[in-house]
């Protein structure tokens, strides 16, 4: 398609001013590690919650969760807890504080604090080192698949006769740009740019939602979809059939796996509790919480983001699903066995946004992948640089050392992450593995961390060395990740006890240090016993009942602020009213039960190596 003049403008102005912020707040990131990696902790929880958002909100999950409307209806509500998507209520309600209160850098960082410097530590450093570096390799080649194709097909220039060879050289010119900007502005750089592309993304969201409302009816949609489309609802199987409508789409669902969905559901919400409970992976969700002023913000900062996410994100998706079920189904039809769901996007921009408005969507839509692309390139050198270099190699180096080599791996990692990218099918493929084998893998060890006193570095390694060697192999296999979960989970989770048991616990001066600065709930009586001996005024922590009946109200919540964009979109006004109802009542809920009890504790703000000052922590 061909943009109009004032389209390509939007675009090239709005790229320029992306460069124009990275290197304008280059001398405020550049002055150490910690504000290059966590701007100085400086950033209002606000902005950090924005930019958080505007990092979730990637192009290449966007086309994949449109076609997921397109052929799931409203039950694609519940598909993105693959990720899990309803990881954010449990960071906010406990997580977050849990995390922020260690004042670490990187979750790598975070591994020395929980389990102290002895040789299963250090292996335990090194693997967690290895597991983001595999996470961020992976997610830069999501990002690059997404943007190849969404470029290619609507930047007006065509770089290669071969369609392929245009997506792949769309993607490198954007990725280059967007690295640019990353590299040279740091964690300011890259939430300062998400905030104003966070602003763009929502007025196209809107946009978009408007449109389809004024430009498809209810009787129209009624007439292009399935029976049972419309409903939440689901029985043991799927029951949608697309045979009279559109037969590739039934072949999709197939292909996918998910026809008996009740198997499906309980296999995604058993995934994702344990996900969730594990806390956030090594990436830039965590880097957002490390960055937070003190606990209670980065809690906040967790909650912020899906009340500003999910509404328009949720608008756009809807929107463009249903020009494309009114409008698209017969090109999609004439496809045959080679249908591309993954172009549904591009054609409902093509064909019904107008000029201007298109231009600034564009825009919108690269910014969602920039700043994802942004977030997880910012991440890969926090972990390389500080966590290998600094404690390993050179200790000493003058701090613009560090930040110039985070420039380098920045690099190092941008083309690695490309390279893969060039080599992966589909988007749905490298989604799969990337959230059930590779954070399959994950989920075990960093669950028992929290909640188990005798977890230490052996079992913490050995339970992550499985994970990791059991999930690369599957990338090359027709094995469904999500139902190889629970034997994943099975194997790493006996790894991870077996190698405790048979290794010496953690130092009881690093398990005190780690319990009194966290203060999770879980099976610690053996260390809150220890400091009780040196401060009998040490109280466990007593809210588990409330923590998790917060977190169950707070899936309701979720789910309901997902629901109800899309019947607003379909002009399903009575199902619209019943989604806010159920927003309005949990979000009442948790203003009493969770905002109102938000406190920072007087040690948050205290380093662990001054903790001795306030609780004896020396072992008797």
């Amino acid at each position: 398609m061909n943009l109009a003049s004032i389209d390509i403008a939007i675009v090239l102005a709005y790229i320029a001013l992306s460069l124009w912020i990275g290197f304008w707040i280059a001398n405020k990131a550049n002055k150490d590690m910690k504000s290059y990696f966590l701007g100085g902790n400086k950033l209002p929880w606000y902005y950090l919650g924005l930019s958080n958002a505007s990092g979730m909100f990637d192009i290449s999950g966007t086309m994949w969760m449109v076609y997921l409307l397109f052929i799931y209806g409203l039950k694609s509500v519940f598909i993105p807890w693959l990720w899990p998507a309803f990881n954010q209520i449990f960071l906010m309600v406990f997580l977050s504080i849990w995390l922020r209160r260690s004042g670490v850098m990187t979750g790598a960082e975070w591994i020395t604090f929980r389990f102290g410097n002895s040789r299963g530590a250090q292996w335990s450093h090194l693997i967690v080192v290895l597991f983001a570096l595999l996470s961020v390799i992976g997610f830069l080649a999501y990002g690059f698949i997404g943007i190849g194709k969404f470029a290619a097909a609507f930047l007006p220039w065509q770089l290669s006769a071969n369609s392929h060879y245009n997506e792949v050289l769309y993607g490198l010119i954007i990725i280059l740009i967007t690295t640019a900007y990353v590299v040279k502005g740091g964690m300011f750089g890259v939430v300062i740019t998400e905030v104003v592309q966070f602003v763009i993304m929502t007025i196209a969201c809107i946009a978009i939602g408007v449109i389809a409302m004024m430009k498809v009816s209810p009787d129209m949609l009624a007439a292009a979809v399935p029976e049972g489309w419309h409903s939440l609802a689901f029985g043991w199987t799927l029951d949608l059939d697309w045979s009279a409508l559109l037969a590739s789409a039934n072949q999709k669902i197939i292909d996918d796996g998910w026809s008996l969905f009740s198997v499906f559901f309980m296999l995604v919400l058993f995934k994702g509790f344990l996900q969730s409970m594990a806390g956030p992976a090594p990436n830039f969700d965590m880097q957002r919480i490390l960055s937070a002023k003190t606990p209670v913000e980065a809690a906040k900062m967790s909650w912020i983001v899906s009340v500003v996410l999910l509404f328009p994100r949720y608008m756009m998706i809807t929107g463009l699903a249903v020009l494309a079920l009114v409008f698209f189904r017969d090109e999609l039809n004439g496809m045959g066995s080679n249908v591309d769901f993954e172009q549904i996007l591009p054609f409902a921009l093509a064909n019904f946004i107008p000029a201007g408005l298109l231009g600034l969507v564009v825009a919108g839509l690269l910014a969602t992948f920039m700043s994802t692309f942004a977030a997880t390139v910012n991440a890969a050198p926090a972990y390389l640089v500080n966590d290998i270099y600094k404690k390993y190699v050179n200790a000493n180096a003058a701090p613009k050392t560090y930040v110039k080599l985070s420039y380098l791996v920045s690099i190092l990692f941008v083309v690695l992450g490309t390279v893969i990218g060039l080599f992966i099918p589909s988007l749905n493929e490298l989604i799969l593995w990337l959230v059930s084998a590779l954070y399959g893998g994950y989920t075990a060890a960093n669950l028992l961390k929290w909640y188990w006193w005798r977890f230490n570095g052996y079992g913490y390694f050995f339970g992550m060395l499985t994970g990791i060697l059991t999930a690369i192999p599957m990338m090359f296999t027709s094995v469904s990740p999500l139902h190889a979960f629970p034997v994943l989970f099975a194997c790493c989770l006996l790894a991870c006890v077996i190698a405790s048991l048979l290794s010496p616990a953690d130092d009881m001066t690093v398990l005190k240090a780690f319990y009194y600065k966290t203060r999770p709930w879980g099976f610690w009586a053996p260390v809150l016993a220890e400091l009780k001996k040196d401060n009998a005024s040490i109280q466990p922590n007593g809210h588990f009942l409330r923590d998790m009946t917060n977190v169950c109200v707070g899936i309701v919540w979720h789910t309901s602020l997902t629901a109800a964009p899309i019947f607003m979109v379909i002009q399903q006004w009575h199902a619209f009213a019943a989604a806010m109802l159920v927003a309005a009542l949990t979000s009442i809920f948790l203003k009493f039960y969770w905002w109102d009890k938000l406190r920072d504790e007087p040690d948050d703000a205290l380093p662990v190596e001054r903790l001795a000052s306030v609780a004896p922590l020396s072992s008797k």
